[in-house]
C-alpha cells in the first residue's frame, strides 16, 4: 500500500511539473522568461508528440479550450527539418484540427511551393493550440501559459529550421523584440531547451492578405529560407 502510495505520489508531482503548475498557482505577475518543460517523455518521435498533445488535452481552467471545438496540435512532416510557428488557429482550424487550412492557409501553401517546400516536408504549429475568441491576439497570459508547451514541441521535433511567422509567434520565442518589420530577415540561432536551430522570423501569411505589398518582403525571407536549406543540406 505505501508503496502504491509513493508511487502515485511521484505521478502527481511529474504531472504538475509537465503543466508547470508553479506558474499557474502562483500569486506572483507572470514573467516572459518561462523555462522550458522538463518532460518525462520517451519513446520514438510520434509518441512523444502523442504524449505532448495528450498533456495539452489535459490542461484545466483554460478559456480557450472551454470555447474551441478541436485542439489544433500539429500538420505535415514529423521527421521534417523545417518547423514553421504561427500565432494561432482560425475557425477553419478550429473545425478542423489542423493549422493553417484556411484562407492564410492557402497562401503559406503557395509561399511554401514558390521555394519548392509543401506540407510533406515541413511541419506546421502554433504558439496557441486552441481558438482564441473572434479570432483575436491571443493575450499575454494566454502565451505564457502555452509556451513551455510549444518550447516542447520544438524539442521533440528538433528542426534544423524554425520559421516563425507574425509578431506573436516572434516574441515568444524571441523575447524583447520590437516590431517584426525590422526583425523579419535576419539568421539567429538560439538554444530552446536542448535543441539550438536557426531561426527566421517573417510575416504572417494573415497581414499579407491585408498588406498584399509586403509580400516582395515575404518573398526575400523565403528566398532566405531556399538558401539557407541548400547551406544546411537538409
Amino acid at each position: 500500500m505505501k508503496k502504491n502510495l509513493n508511487q502515485k505520489l511521484i505521478n502527481l508531482i511529474e504531472y504538475y511539473n509537465l503543466i508547470n503548475a508553479n506558474l499557474l498557482l502562483s500569486d506572483a505577475p507572470l514573467k516572459r522568461n518561462v523555462n522550458n518543460v522538463n518532460s518525462s517523455f520517451s519513446g520514438t518521435k510520434l509518441q512523444k508528440l502523442k504524449k505532448l498533445k495528450k498533456s495539452i488535452q489535459l490542461i484545466d481552467n483554460c478559456e480557450l479550450k472551454k470555447n474551441a471545438t478541436n485542439l489544433v496540435f500539429g500538420d505535415g512532416n514529423i521527421s521534417a527539418k523545417i518547423m514553421i510557428i504561427g500565432e494561432g488557429p482560425g475557425a477553419q482550424e478550429d473545425a478542423e484540427g489542423k493549422p493553417f487550412v484556411g484562407r492564410a492557409g492557402k497562401l503559406l501553401d503557395k509561399m511554401l511551393e514558390s521555394i519548392h517546400l509543401n506540407r510533406t516536408k515541413v511541419y506546421i504549429s502554433n504558439v496557441i493550440n486552441y481558438r482564441p475568441p473572434a479570432n483575436r491576439r491571443p493575450t499575454e497570459e494566454e502565451i505564457v501559459r502555452y509556451l513551455p508547451y510549444l518550447k516542447n514541441h520544438i524539442e521533440i521535433m528538433n528542426p534544423k529550421i524554425l520559421i516563425l511567422l507574425g509578431s506573436t509567434a516572434l516574441n515568444a520565442i524571441i523575447r524583447n523584440v520590437t516590431v517584426i518589420s525590422k526583425a523579419r530577415g535576419k539568421w539567429i540561432q538560439k538554444e530552446i531547451g536542448t535543441v539550438k536551430p536557426w531561426i527566421i522570423a517573417s510575416f504572417h501569411p494573415a497581414f499579407l492578405m491585408r498588406q498584399p505589398e509586403q509580400k516582395k518582403l515575404a518573398w526575400i525571407d523565403l528566398k532566405m529560407v531556399r538558401d539557407k536549406i541548400k547551406n544546411l543540406k537538409i
